[in-house]
């Protein structure tokens, strides 16, 4: 028998995990009190934005993929697309090569909020009130802070008391950093989501589809419209060392809303594992399954030198290809069936060598010419001047003192008594990304950083286009039915982390008669680097692998062997999985969350 750290649990009612305890019991009561999985998500959702202000925001962004029960499996769109002044032209006039990693030049449309309305009204039962009720108690009572809140504050208090005195005024009352085991309080957010339901119950009435639209006018076109776009044209002093304004409007607010689509699939092994399309890395972890055998049994065995290997080339293989085919562009769009056809990967699969790779090797899907901005090209020269903020914190996000941040990111899953399932990975609008507004509580996001200024790809800075995000949720089927829904934050790593946890799964036994999430959660992690990153100053580390001092020593030293130059992390550093599961056949419900950084929780019974 394996021990884990925690039991996978195991129940009938209802299960619950995500990336904060405050998060998942919030989610956890509403199913108590007849809610249905999307009820739970978007009460947990708005928890997150309080008590994990570091990872995310209601002015951030969030890709849902859902399951609800007898129906398709779609993915909800909340990535919201570059404002109609965000050209190339406008960025290069300015004197910048990249966009910042802060400041409101780095915002996108907003996108997480109407995402979570448009979730709420289409497939939640609950009244506004009653979901936004959890986040604004601990918003306006307080809550007790995770460490990493007040660290890093800690780390951006210079710009905060010198530059962006509104956000002093909310993470530095008194000068002081939220701390463990004090009451933090954000009275303006709170006061702006009383204001919220006000308005829109007196617009919608009593019908609660009616309150939720209203909801959605007031933050597109009412107060908080206005408060969110006068503050974007301030000038703020971000990451490229100079004040700038923001391009976001008026027009850009209102006519933007979340959108379905229907997600992109891949085939392994008696599994159909589905992801959000090429505006998100997603279909990076399909196309690191259809780098491997077909069949399981023909893998190097789990946890081998060979199979760590194995995986890290493929991964670095996929990771080229996100480069030089993935975005939101037009008309082409990502060629995903070429990329997960076979023939395109039996060819792909031959790259896979016996030694490390340094190199970035795009394919030619369809006999395109794989295209890559001349920055990236650099960073892949080895040319000096990328500063990938160091080795990035696997468990935790790398935050510099100017603001820039790698991997900021939360997750939750929920899957209910009825067989409704959810996996959604909010993020974007950290404290450290933008100055707090201060009539509302929280800053503006910061995904444009993620676009190219060079123009012609398929991720270059195009207004109306999405900038190519890292989120990826995971939901997964068997035989047609949903049966677990999984992610974790981590940035450029959330594919790498999850690829990990799902082969855990599907190569090992069960346990009681179930998927052993939590051992697969808890088993070593790993990733690499060896590719341009999504976050400024978009740094790369060929060659590079970082491991868990956990991973087996003979494995390590086989590695390096290889040709990998490893880097051995804390035990418990690599990753932040949640994950939950239904089995159609017996009804059981399964959750497990992750041990490291202490706060990641699953709930259920």
């Amino acid at each position: 028998m394996r021990f884990t750290t925690r039991p996978t649990l195991q129940g009938t009612f209802g299960m619950v995990s995500s990336t904060h305890w405050l998060a998942s019991q919030s989610a956890m009561a509403v199913l108590e009190d007849g809610g249905n999985a999307y009820d739970a998500a978007v009460a947990a959702g708005f928890v997150l934005h309080v008590v994990e202000p570091h990872l995310n925001g209601p002015a951030g962004e969030v890709p849902i993929i859902l399951a609800p029960a007898g129906g398709e499996v779609r993915v909800l769109c909340g990535q919201g697309p570059a404002p109609a002044g965000a050209t190339i032209g406008h960025y290069r006039s300015l004197g910048l090569e990249l966009v910042p990693g802060t400041g409101p030049l780095a915002a996108a449309v907003p996108g997480a909020f109407d995402a979570w309305m448009v979730l709420l009204r289409d497939h939640g039962t609950k009244s506004l009130s009653r979901v936004l009720r959890y986040a604004i108690g601990y918003a306006e009572d307080g809550h007790a802070p995770v460490e990493r809140v007040g660290e890093t504050v800690e780390t951006v208090r210079e710009l905060f008391e010198a530059e962006w005195t509104s956000s002093a005024d909310v993470y530095l009352p008194g000068g002081k950093a939220p701390a463990p085991g004090e009451l933090f309080r954000n009275p303006a957010l709170a006061a702006t989501w009383r204001r919220l339901i006000a308005e829109a119950e007196e617009a919608g009435g009593a019908d609660r589809v009616a309150q939720i639209e209203a909801a959605r006018e007031v933050w597109r076109t009412g107060f908080i419209a206005e408060a969110l776009v006068a503050h974007s044209a301030r000038p703020t002093m971000d990451t490229s060392g100079a004040r700038h304004t923001g391009t976001l409007t008026a027009a850009d607010l209102a006519g933007w809303s979340a959108t379905y689509e229907a997600p992109v699939t891949y085939d392994w092994n008696g599994w159909t594992l589905c992801k959000a399309g090429g505006w998100s890395q997603g279909p990076a972890l399909l196309q690191q399954l259809a780098l491997l055998p077909s069949r399981a049994a023909e893998l190097p065995r789990y946890g081998s030198a060979e199979y760590v290997h194995l995986l890290i080339e493929g991964c670095k293989l996929a990771m080229a290809d996100r480069e030089a085919w993935y975005g939101d562009a037009e008309p082409e769009g990502t060629p995903l069936a070429a990329l997960l056809s076979e023939p395109y990967n039996t060819a792909r699969r031959a790259l896979l060598g016996e030694r490390a790779s340094y190199e970035l090797r795009p394919g030619s899907p369809g006999g395109r010419a794989p295209a890559l901005s001349g920055h990236a090209t650099a960073v892949a020269a080895g040319e000096p001047g990328f500063d990938p903020l160091g080795i990035p914190g696997a468990g935790e996000p790398t935050v510099a003192k100017d603001g820039a941040t790698r991997g900021d990111t939360c997750h939750l899953d929920i899957v209910d008594r009825w067989g409704n399932m959810i996996a959604a990975t909010p993020s974007g609008g950290w404290l450290q990304s933008n100055p707090v507004v201060p009539e509302l509580g929280f800053p503006l996001g910061t995904r444009l950083q993620m676009a190219w200024l060079d123009p012609g790809l398929p991720n270059s800075l195009t207004p109306g286009r999405r900038p190519r995000t890292t989120l990826t949720p995971s939901l997964a089927l068997r035989d047609g039915v949903p049966v677990l829904a999984f992610g974790t934050p981590g940035g450029d790593q959330q594919d790498q982390w999850q690829l990990h946890f799902f082969l855990a799964l599907a190569l090992r036994p069960p346990v009681r008669g179930g998927l052993d999430l939590q051992g697969a959660i808890d088993a070593p992690n790993w990733h690499n680097d060896s590719f341009p990153g999504s976050f400024y100053p978009r740094g790369m580390r060929p060659g590079s692998v970082t491991v868990e001092s956990r991973m087996d020593p003979e494995v390590i030293e086989e590695l390096r062997r290889r040709g990998h130059e490893v880097t051995v992390g804390d035990a418990w550093s690599e990753g932040r999985l949640c994950a939950v599961a239904r089995d159609p056949e017996t009804g059981i419900l399964s959750a497990a969350a992750n041990p490291r950084g202490m706060q990641g929780y699953a709930v259920g019974r």
